[in-house]
């Protein structure tokens, strides 16, 4: 067993500044390491990623061939691992490559795939010392597409919260940044189908990530007539997003491609259930609080939530929310349930450790016993 690394480096972009899930993830882990006793220098990286200019590549390059090492583990001769966020390694292979040239190979922290260039994203994923995905999806799609080894999963952890109180009228939560991708016009148009029934709820995430499309949904809001019962609270921290989950009985997260989602797991902390988009990485998130996950879904496994079958239509997510709106049995066998999985949700110490352990050499990746990436189709 070789010696875990004394030291962390952990390369973020510098571009996304609003509260994700990658930041967040990222974040908890450095805090987690620094508590198992490993220096940690998170270094945000400048540049347009996922695919940055020329420029931005050049230096991202020199960056990693900053410390002298072993290229077969990432590690330096001081003891110190590179992990490279995949959002900024992803379309950048030729800064792995020019790195391993120089004696330093990275790991990938991939939280998402690189969609629209799997033939840079594959070139990164050879060059690297491996890849730690934050989801089973992440890590099942790039094994899809590329016949990837050396793959390794950490799931995101969570943090302990008191379960929410709810709120009468029942007050439902979308924790996400207006995004196109998190679909919060689908959500809303969903929304104002409900007005005959009592509810308030609140959209809480940043409106900076893109200006546009946080005034489509400010549109949307005012033409379905909903300013009086949906409120957009820009993104919140602390106390500020406790008050939030405090009086909230449900969560939504509809996003229409997401490898985890991080939110459904801690509004399960909350003692929350969750609504989410199926066929989504946020289904793997939902599972983790089954109350009885080893059952067949069909045979009785009790969700804490439920995953909806969507597309452009908000008819599906309407008819799940008025029968939750009009079903006081079903709204106390999600709540039950949420609570139930509260317990069974991992925590930020377990995905520090599985990391330390993964780039220290001790945790095998998942039925892969080769040391190199291979094309796949």
């Amino acid at each position: 067993m070789q010696p875990r690394p004394a030291a962390v480096r952990l390369l973020v972009p510098g571009n996304i500044r609003h509260n994700s899930g990658g930041n967040v993830y990222n974040a908890a882990l450095a805090h987690g390491l620094s508590q198992l006793g490993v220096s940690v220098d998170v270094e945000p990286v400048g540049g347009t990623w996922p695919v940055g200019s020329s420029e931005e590549r050049r230096r991202l390059a020199g960056l990693l061939r900053s410390g002298t090492g072993d290229p077969a583990r990432g590690l330096s001769a001081g003891g110190t691992v590179t992990i490279l966020d995949g959002l900024v390694a992803s379309g950048a292979p030729e800064a792995l490559e020019a790195a391993v040239a120089g004696g330093q190979r990275p790991w990938i922290l991939l939280h998402m795939p690189l969609i629209d260039h799997p033939e840079l994203e594959i070139r990164a994923l050879r060059a690297s010392a491996g890849v730690i995905c934050t989801s089973g999806s992440a890590a099942a799609e790039i094994t899809r597409r590329h016949g990837a080894a050396r793959v390794h999963v950490a799931l995101p952890g969570t943090e302990k919260a008191e379960p929410a109180a709810g709120s009468e009228p029942p007050h439902i939560l979308s924790v996400a940044a207006l995004l196109p991708n998190k679909d919060q016009l689908l959500l809303l148009g969903a929304l104002a189908q409900v007005q005959d029934l009592p509810w308030t709820a609140a959209l809480v995430g940043s409106d900076e990530a893109d200006p546009d499309y946080a005034r489509e949904v400010r549109a949307a809001l005012g033409g379905y007539g909903l300013e009086g019962r949906v409120r957009l609270a820009g993104e919140l921290t602390g106390s500020a997003l406790e008050e939030q989950w405090h009086a909230a009985d449900l969560s939504l997260l509809v996003s229409r491609v997401e490898a985890f989602g991080m939110v459904v797991t801690e509004s399960l902390a909350h003692g929350v259930p969750v609504v989410v988009r199926s066929g989504t990485g946020a289904v793997e998130a939902l599972n983790l609080g089954a109350v009885n996950p080893d059952a067949p879904e069909r045979g009785g496994m009790r969700l804490p939530g439920a995953a909806v079958v969507l597309d452009t239509d908000p008819a599906p997510l309407e008819a799940v929310l008025r029968s939750w709106l009009t079903t006081p049995e079903l709204q106390a066998q999600w709540r039950q349930a949420a609570l139930a999985g509260r317990d069974r949700l991992p925590g930020w110490h377990a995905t520090a450790r599985h990391v330390l352990e993964i780039i220290g050499g001790t945790a095998p990746g998942p039925g892969h016993s080769s040391d190199r990436l291979a094309s796949g189709q």
